[in-house]
């Protein structure tokens, strides 16, 4: 373990934007919560009415688990049942940035050469991951606390984030042992986790229906996060269960690194053809082969989140029921006409919005590549530089274009037959989610403009969507300034279905996308190639 502290260090000073970015976004996220709800539902007769409706809900428990109680606080926790999914998803994504993404650059080699342990690199990505969500747990407990609710509620919210973000750090460490691939450990430690949630989903439901499938829940590392039930009867024997079974799966990441070579995987590696086939040979198919496990993979998660909202829109009237607050609010986010079209509208920018971080992965795909020192002998060939990034380019912009037309038509058919008129919804939602393209769009190319004069930079490109994720999640809430508002794509989308659709926005947002992505193409024309 000799040079571990160093390596934490190391691994701090890389995500010295990001890791404190996501901490603090992922921790500001639940004052919109309160916020909302506590203006939305002041009374404790309005808050038990409300719960007695979104608990009974099958589509709200599939997406933020079960209601354990109907306080501010339990709300609040309720409201936030996704976020441990995305505690879990950074922290085993990070982790297998510094160990098997290093290991597959080489990094990883040059490091063992000095005087640091076998493990240390192991320990230090793990080290550095457990202190981010130690920081993000307190940091949550400290903001609701602010925010009047009880103390021994906060904490436990903490806890709940931590024990999530622990127990598939430690997954993320068992997955980087096991291919030679980073893109190859990413999936299988994604694979975990969304059996984790489908788990979680069937214990949830088989307890609303009082069936015998309850005990799946504890099955699920994201069943046992929510069981902890903050702000209610805490359970705070279940975050010594997650640390328990954390550490184990850390020694067996442990164990499974001392067994293989360093650039190696437990797994088999597949030998591919000694010679490109005919549909390998140009920059265009090659790019194709490196998207198209993430282009399919973000496909079918947005099948799965249509399914899931256009399920929900059947109880977006209940939910509502007499509040004339709530109508207010999802109006003012979603347009003027009928609250579901308002509903359907919101639901739309927040598609739009996890469509960006695909298009933003796709185009730092370019940065990966040359980082990796795989640009450099393609463009030893007859291949440009405008003609590799073009293939890029091409599923950064059209692969969001995709999966949003998944999204689009999964929603509007379970809503068309929710409402059983497939005909008029299924058109008028797919519009509605196509209309998110510019500022899908706009977002990419600022990545492709940072890769392109400051590729050194490039991953700042996040810290663009986070802020729209920002403005978009709290901004409407805590009615901030239209100036503020305005700087998100997003804001200038045409609140489609429930707003009539203007091209003049869409326009400009595509031209603005256009001009960033002349700059980048323009820069990488002129820079050094690579850019370590």
């Amino acid at each position: 373990m000799t040079g571990t502290l160093s390596l934490v260090r190391l691994a701090l000073r890389r995500d010295r934007v990001i890791m404190p970015l996501w901490v603090v976004l992922i921790a500001v996220v639940p004052v919109s919560y309160v916020t909302s709800i506590g203006d939305l539902y002041p009374t404790d007769a309005a808050r038990a009415q409300f719960a007695a409706t979104t608990g009974n809900s099958a589509a709200f428990v599939t997406l933020y688990g079960r209601l354990y109680g109907s306080s501010l606080g339990e709300l609040v926790t309720w409201r936030g049942g996704f976020i441990p999914v995305m505690v879990g998803l950074i922290s085993l994504l990070t982790v297998i940035r510094h160990t098997r993404t290093d290991e597959e650059a080489g990094r990883r080699e040059l490091v063992g050469a000095t005087v640091v342990g076998r493990h240390a690199t192991l320990a230090a990505a793990l080290v550095a991951t457990v202190l981010a969500n130690l920081a993000l747990g307190g940091l949550s407990a400290l903001i609701l606390t602010s925010q009047g609710l009880e103390a021994h509620g906060s904490l436990a919210y903490g806890a709940q984030l931590i024990s999530a973000g622990l127990v598939f750090a430690a997954v993320g460490a068992v997955a980087a042992q096991l291919t030679t691939g980073a893109g190859s450990a990413r999936g299988i430690g994604i694979s975990v986790l969304g059996a984790a949630y489908l788990v979680r989903v069937v214990g949830d439901l088989g307890a609303m229906a009082g069936g015998d499938l309850s005990w799946f829940t504890w099955v699920s590392p994201l069943g046992w996060v929510t069981e902890m039930r903050p702000f209610g009867q805490e359970r705070w024997w279940i975050p010594t269960l997650a640390v328990g079974v954390a550490l184990a799966l850390m020694v067996v990441a442990v164990a499974l690194s001392a067994r293989r070579d360093v650039g190696a995987g437990l797994l088999p590696s597949r030998l591919g053809p000694a010679s490109a086939g005919p549909l390998l040979r140009s920059p265009l198919a090659l790019a194709w082969r490196l998207h198209r496990g993430l282009l399919l993979a973000w496909a079918a998660g947005f099948a799965a989140l249509g399914l899931v909202f256009g399920s929900i829109t059947r109880s977006v009237g209940d939910m509502l029921g007499d509040n004339a607050a709530l109508q207010e609010v999802f109006v003012r986010m979603g347009g003027t006409q009928g609250l579901i079209d308002a509903y359907l509208s919101a639901i739309m920018g927040i598609l739009g919005l996890i469509a960006s971080a695909y298009a933003i992965q796709a185009a730092l795909k370019l940065r990966a590549e040359e980082a990796s020192l795989r640009a450099e002998p393609l463009l030893a060939t007859r291949v440009g530089r405008l003609r590799w990034a073009g293939s890029h380019l091409f599923f950064a912009l059209l692969g969001p274009a995709t999966v949003l037309a998944v999204a689009g038509v999964t929603t509007g058919l379970t809503h068309g037959l929710n409402t059983g008129d497939v005909g008029r919804e299924l058109p008028r939602v797919l519009g509605a989610t196509l209309a998110q393209l510019p500022a899908v769009w706009t977002l990419a190319a600022v990545a492709i403009a940072l890769f392109g004069l400051l590729p050194r930079l490039a991953v700042l490109a996040w810290a663009a969507l986070a802020l729209c994720l920002l403005i978009t999640l709290i901004g409407p809430i805590l009615q901030l300034d239209q100036v503020f508002l305005d700087v998100s794509p997003f804001t200038h989308i045409p609140k489609v279905p429930a707003a009539a659709l203007t091209a003049t926005p869409l326009l400009w947002l595509t031209a603005v996308a256009a001009a960033l992505l002349a700059t980048g193409l323009a820069g990488l024309r002129r820079r050094d190639i690579p850019v370590p």
